[in-house]
């Protein structure tokens, strides 16, 4: 359970503090309350293991969890001894914790969609709503089962992206290395040696050693507006025009703007369509769907396509005029709306660009090896070349 910090006034006014392990803030209050305690202050206090890595949750925890929850329903088993049975078998610890507070919710008369809102950092609001419907259904057991298989579709998703990151970045940071070691070590001593010789250095090579000088002296300063850099940036993302201008830029890139704009499709649609599949109300959908985009222009257009809905209108038409959705998209969904079978029609095209981001990654990562194959054979290559045109002028000097 987790654990709360408190300070309290007892009846002579006095304050009084401690710790206290409970399942939630609610019961800290009503625990001082019983004391004939007045709460002033009532704090969860982090483990060190929430400070430095989060929640320590992954979502194969949540997705293992989730299936296994499902099974014990669907077999009957009431819902009080399903969860004791995962809080003894979890084998995060972590996550055996929040199962033990639900549990506990649970056990004293809140609903599980409830007690699970009380940890938005494992179980996010998509998770919270589709459980609150299956309840409200009777069943439970069918809504978990969309949930693990979503969660891991999803999950799936996300690991395409890093995947295809991962190889550019790395190339990236061999070249600065490569970069970095030539102008510390390696250019120095061409430096040395034509300053020996007296010769008259061409303009490659005195910008070559220039950068070289630059790094050896001024190395803090290269570090420093690197530092500056990456904290303005972050701190213009965070505003509502910066996010707008940056993520519209990120998806008018070639090749890796082609990606996003399938990866927010396939979320979108996979999204949208569990949700409204089980139970949940289109407007909540739309707005949940909204919250999970990742991208601040299809978040505006999903909220303004929720904006036309509650006016009585389609959700195509403001996906259309957002000019994010393609064609196909937008036609496919406005079928769906006329048939009512949308739901169906969303995960149709969630499993296609499921498989368009596949390609997207396969296409994304031919580009990108080339292309960084080239950037280190300019980079790296023409700064070798460049120390190594005045030995040529030397040779021929010599040979004169």
């Amino acid at each position: 359970m987790p654990t709360f910090t408190y300070s309290a006034r007892n009846a002579a006014g006095v304050i009084q503090r401690g710790e206290i392990d409970l399942p939630s803030r609610d019961e800290v209050n009503r625990h001082l309350a019983r004391q004939r305690l007045i709460p002033i202050r009532v704090t969860e206090k982090k483990s060190s293991l929430e400070l430095s890595f989060g929640t320590g949750i992954k979502t194969r925890d949540i997705v293992i969890f989730t299936r296994q929850f499902a099974t014990m329903i669907n077999s009957g088993l009431p819902l009080v001894q399903s969860l004791d049975i995962q809080a003894k078998q979890a084998e995060n610890k972590a996550l055996k914790k929040v199962i033990e507070a639900v549990l506990y919710d649970v056990e004293s008369g809140n609903t599980l969609a409830d007690a699970l809102r009380k940890h938005p950092k494992v179980f996010t609001p998509l998770y919270t709503n589709m459980v609150a419907a299956g309840e409200a259904g009777g069943i439970l057991d069918t809504i978990l089962l969309r949930l693990a298989t979503f969660l891991e579709k999803n999950d799936a998703l996300a690991r395409k992206i890093k995947g295809a990151m991962v190889y550019p970045v790395v190339i990236v940071i061999v070249a600065i290395i490569a970069i970095a070691v030539l102008l510390i070590k390696v250019i120095p001593t061409f430096q040395a040696m034509f300053e020996s010789a007296g010769i008259v250095l061409p303009a490659p090579t005195r910008f070559v050693i220039f950068l070289s000088d630059m790094l050896q002296n001024y190395w803090w300063a290269f570090v420093t507006t690197a530092i500056a850099a990456a904290f303005a940036f972050r701190q213009y993302y965070k505003t509502s025009s910066g996010q707008l201008v940056i993520d519209s830029l990120l998806l008018k890139l070639p090749i890796f703007g082609d990606l996003l704009r399938k990866t927010a499709v396939a979320r979108f649609t996979r999204t949208l369509g569990t949700l409204v599949s089980s139970g949940v109300s289109i407007l909540d959908g739309l707005e949940i769907t909204a919250r999970t985009a990742g991208n601040r222009v299809i978040h505006d257009a999903v909220m303004r396509a929720r904006t036309s809905i509650a006016g009585g209108e389609t959700i195509s038409a403001p996906l259309r005029e957002s000019g994010v959705f393609p064609p196909m998209v937008v036609q496919m969904i406005n079928v769906g709306e006329q048939t009512g079978g949308l739901d169906e029609m969303l995960s149709k095209i969630a499993d296609f660009y499921d498989d368009e981001v596949d390609s997207a990654v396969e296409a994304l990562l031919a580009a990108m090896e080339p292309l960084m194959i080239v950037f280190l054979g300019v980079v790296v290559g023409g700064m070798i070349v460049a120390m190594y045109l005045p030995i040529f002028d030397m040779i021929n000097a010599v040979d004169r």
